[in-house]
């Protein structure tokens, strides 16, 4: 088999890092690292997603291995989500972006307003 390569169109590689560096899919992986969770509370972790854009999420992550999702048989019924061993590596590394993105913010902010002030906001 060729190695994969992201930078091409054709990789299957490519879709994958999208489901993850997505906005949902980085929230998504980044809350589950923190525990196990129902549909509902990631939900909540995930502050802004609508209920139809977490199920997409979780659907395309389970389906690429990052997630598992348990079905207990019980009324009414009991779904957790969690992340495999693949996921937990991806979202150790995704975690230490989003720390770097937090801890940097204030030089972002510096620069937003430095460019707003040169170019006109947008």
């Amino acid at each position: 088999m060729d190695a994969f390569d992201v930078f091409s169109r054709q990789c299957p590689s490519r879709a994958t890092l999208e489901h993850v560096t997505g906005r949902w899919g980085s929230l998504t992986v980044g809350a589950l690292y923190e525990s196990r969770l129902r549909f509902n509370e990631l939900r909540r972790r995930v502050d802004g997603v609508s209920e139809k854009m977490l199920s997409q999420t979780l659907h395309t992550l389970e389906r690429d291995g990052l997630v598992v999702r348990e079905a207990r048989p019980v009324n009414p019924p009991w779904v957790d989500y969690e992340l495999t061993p693949l996921g937990r590596e991806v979202a150790e590394r995704l975690l230490g972006l989003i720390q770097l993105v937090e801890g940097r913010m204030p030089e972002v902010i510096s620069a937003r307003e430095r460019y707003d002030a040169t170019r006109g906001a947008l």
